[in-house]
Order: structure tokens, then sequence, then C-alpha cells
């Protein structure tokens, strides 16, 4: 299992971090229970080995006057390799896909798409997506609400999980 790797101090890091990622060395530190530097340390080495991949600002997308979401369900005429990778790099450009995951199913990949209105998504639908070189469908469904959107693990199901298989 990838996190047994870790030990307890490196998840309880990682776990303070994905809660609050602004947090200085000395208040992570303090929190896990080790001193400053050997802290900065570990978490550089996390940040190299890629447990860490990046610092975000959690952003209102609504705040911000996005207020279309919407999650795309696109079905592929080829799924060979270099279709699937092509359509990933293509999802990549495209600045109102926010998420991209490829699926096993019915369905090839999942978009998951902000938008400043409904007619800007619509045109990015029609001229951007089902336009796309391999796209054979398209179904979409509108976010009435989030009720829970929740980034990162659950270190307490881990740690339990760590405990059992010890």
């Amino acid at each position: 299992m990838a996190g047994s790797k870790l030990d307890p101090i490196d998840r309880h890091i990682l776990a303070e971090l994905q809660a609050d990622g602004r947090m200085t060395n000395v208040e992570l530190a303090k929190r896990v229970g080790i001193s400053a530097p050997p802290c900065l340390r570990r978490v550089r080495t996390l940040e190299e080995s890629g447990y860490i991949r990046g610092y975000h600002a959690d952003i209102d997308t609504r705040e911000l006057g996005f207020e279309v979401q919407v999650f795309a369900m696109v079905r592929l005429h080829s799924q060979a390799e270099v279709d699937l990778s092509a359509f990933e790099a293509r999802a990549r450009a495209w600045p109102l896909v926010r998420e991209c995951h490829m699926l096993n199913g019915e369905i090839d990949f999942i978009l998951k798409c902000v938008a400043p209105d409904l007619s800007t998504f619509q045109n990015f639908l029609t001229a951007e997506l089902t336009a796309a070189d391999n796209v054979a469908s398209v179904k979409t469904s509108l976010v009435i609400r989030c009720a829970k959107d929740e980034p990162g693990v659950p270190f307490d199901v881990l740690e339990d999980r760590l405990k059992r298989s010890a």
C-alpha cells in the first residue's frame, strides 16, 4: 500500500497541510510534534517525492461570476491509446474544463466544466467539445448545488487501514 511507505509523522504532516496549506512551518512542526528544521526537511522531501503536488487557494467560483457548473460525459469513437491521449491533451487545453477523468464502461471521459453563464457553456459545447476529433457523443448534467466538495484524501481512513494491516 502506497501510504505505508510514509511514517506516521509524514502522514500527519500531509493531513495538516491538506487541511491548511497556509500554516507556517513553525505551526506545522508544533502540530505534528517535532521541531521546525526537521519538519521543513520532511515537507521538502514530501514535495520532491511527489506526495505534495502544490499549494492552492480554494476559490469560490460563484463569487467570481462562474455561475454554471456542468458535468459532461463524453463517448469517443475510438479508444485506441493514441486517441485517448489526444483527447486528454485537448481537454487540458480547454480553460472551461477544470477536471478530466477517463472512465471504464459506457462513458470514456467525464469533464467538470465551469462557465460564467449558460450561453458561454453552450458555445463551448457546440463549437469545441462536440466538434472535437473522435467525439462520438456528449451528455451533460447541470449542477444545481454542491452538497460536498472535499479535496484530498481521508487520512483517518488511511490510518485505520494501516493499523488493521500491521
